[in-house]
């Protein structure tokens, strides 16, 4: 007796595995259909439908990754994907998802990431074309994406020189200015000493008391001023006496014819 309902109790989990099999392909098929309708969004709820059938189910998981990527849900397409790459063991599977997750990297530019995936990807199925033309493009994304980060790089430095130039040329100009100004300055100075030293010499002192004219000769000076005024004065005597003689005589002279 307990063989039989052993055996029908097994025959029933069967036919409810197999009546939950059918419900998951139900709405696999009916995503499927809306997917290639593009209608991303409803595949969505039918793909989640099958995965509340079947949990572990490889291809609801798959399909909705591909329509959360095609609604541009990038990641938590990649969430998905990464899910299924903890459980599932076929290396062509495999292969699949880290395809699709290079391309969901790729999509979020993260180009070096996608560029490791499609590398696991052929690890595992290294005959897709797909994935090496994925890959090949990925790395000549980064090429493109490496030039044209040195290019700007270089424009950043072409234009921090520009700017040192811009401020050397404007620091030159200034200091240039600085010492023209400096010149004009020194300039003005030089010649306002050569005005105050061409100004006659303290008048003010020159119409001043002699006293104080006379402490300005030296002693020696003063000697020899005294002696050319002793000779003038002896000179002037000796021209009156000589004059006086002379008148003298003329007199005599004159006395003399009149007697």
């Amino acid at each position: 007796m307990n063989k039989y309902i052993a055996l029908f109790i097994g025959l029933l989990c069967l036919f409810s595995l197999d009546a939950l099999a059918q419900k998951e392909r139900k709405f696999i098929r009916k995503g499927n259909g809306l997917f290639e309708g593009n209608e991303y969004e409803n595949s969505e709820v039918e793909y989640r439908k099958a995965l509340d059938k079947k949990i572990n189910s490889y291809e609801a998981g798959f399909n909705l990754g591909d329509a959360l990527y095609k609604q541009k849900k990038y990641d938590e397409a990649l969430k998905q994907y990464q899910a299924l790459t903890a459980t599932e063991k076929d290396p062509k599977k495999l292969g699949e998802i880290y395809h699709n997750i290079g391309n969901t990297l790729l999509m979020n530019r993260k180009i070096d990431e996608s560029i490791e995936a499609y590398k696991e990807s052929l690890r595992n199925f290294p005959n897709s074309k797909e994935t090496k033309y994925n890959l090949e493009y990925a790395k000549k994304m980064k090429q493109k994406e490496e030039e044209k980060k040195k290019k700007q790089d270089q424009n950043k430095d072409q234009n921090k020189n520009q700017d040192k130039k811009d401020q050397n040329k404007d620091q030159n100009k200034k200091d240039q200015n600085k010492k023209d100004q400096d010149k004009k300055d020194q300039d003005k100075k030089d010649q306002d000493k050569k005005d105050q030293k061409d100004k006659p010499e303290n008048q003010d002192k020159k119409k001043g008391d002699p006293e104080e004219q006379q402490n300005k000769i030296s002693e020696q000076d003063a000697k020899r001023l005294l002696e050319a005024l002793e000779n003038d004065e002896k000179k002037v005597q000796e021209k009156v006496q000589k004059a006086k003689a002379v008148a003298q005589k003329a007199k005599r002279s004159k006395i003399k014819k009149d007697w």
